[in-house]
């Protein structure tokens, strides 16, 4: 007979909303894409030839998310018992690391143009640009909507690589009119350089955010502190140690702790005063509570003050 390792949440995450979003702007980036190469080089622009290249990224950091989307749909098993949730992050880290690296390599082929600058046809480079600016805008908003309907970092960060692209867009639109009504072609990287910065605050915020999770922090809306002083107030606790809060993917979070319960208390009724607190209270559904008694488990020095008679 095979072991059934019975899970009472399915660690998996289904996001229907987000899957729907991600696939309409994976189709319309790729599409895109190829107009902004083809016009690159009939243009001889550098600009859009960049931002282009930025474009590709999008559709790996697109389809890494819809991999990590699909991958958290699937259900926990002997080897990955909490699921596949954990991949999200991971894609989220991977998609900041992108946006650190583009706006990096923005700000030296910035420089570059500053010390080489090169002709290009600003009128084939502004109807691109502006077309690009268009698409952005529609991508934008979709997933600016998504995100606000289904809290998935995933999701941010891709959201994070348009909204480079918009500020791309709106830099080489900027930098052709400069550079018509003007003549100097020291505008173009200026403005590169300035959406390099704004990329790289956004990368580096999701690399933040998503590193704080593979590290196994405590998310930053629970007060670890409070958290332990409301599961003290439980009938029959009287201590709290060992107490462990850590997000597994966004909206799914984890608790394990150890407790002393006095002994004239039923331990299940204590676990089911715990697990009932933290649901209600912090939205924690996946919890592991070991009751112990310091006269049965050694403590050392910590678990010998507990074993003075309890007011």
């Amino acid at each position: 007979m095979n072991h059934v390792d019975y899970h009472h949440l399915d660690h998996v995450k289904e996001q229907q909303k987000s899957k729907k979003t991600l696939w309409i702007t994976l189709f319309l980036t790729l599409f895109f894409t190829i107009v902004e190469i083809v016009g690159g080089l009939l243009s001889n622009s550098l600009a859009l030839l960049s931002d282009s290249a930025h474009m590709i990224s999008d559709v790996i950091a697109l389809g890494l998310s819809m991999t990590a989307i699909y991958m958290a749909t699937r259900k926990p098993n002997k080897k990955y018992t909490f699921g596949f949730l954990r991949f999200e992050i991971i894609a989220s880290f991977l998609n900041g690391l992108a946006l650190a690296v583009i706006a990096i390599g923005i700000a030296i082929e910035g420089i570059n143009r500053m010390i080489h600058p090169q002709d290009v046809d600003l009128g084939l480079m502004l109807t691109i640009a502006s077309i690009g600016l268009i698409v952005n805008i529609v991508l934008t908003i979709v997933l600016s909507r998504s995100t606000k309907e289904e809290d998935n970092l995933n999701v941010k960060s891709a959201l994070w690589h348009f909204i480079g692209d918009l500020l791309s867009s709106v830099g080489v639109i900027a930098s052709a009119i400069l550079i018509y009504f003007t003549g100097y072609y020291l505008f173009d990287p200026l403005i590169s350089m300035v959406i390099g910065a704004i990329i790289f605050m956004g990368g580096f915020k999701i690399i933040r955010e998503s590193l704080a999770v593979l590290m196994e922090s405590v998310p930053e809306q629970f007060d670890l502190d409070q958290v332990r002083a409301d599961l003290a107030s439980v009938e029959g606790v009287y201590d709290v140690h060992e107490l462990h809060l850590w997000a597994v993917s966004t909206e799914h979070y984890s608790l394990t702790a150890h407790v002393f319960v006095r002994e004239d208390i039923q331990p299940y009724c204590v676990i089911l005063g715990i697990n009932h607190l933290l649901k209600t209270k912090y939205g924690i559904e996946h919890s592991t509570i070991q009751i112990e008694h310091p006269m049965i488990l050694d403590h050392g020095e910590y678990g010998k003050q507990f074993l003075l008679p309890q007011a």
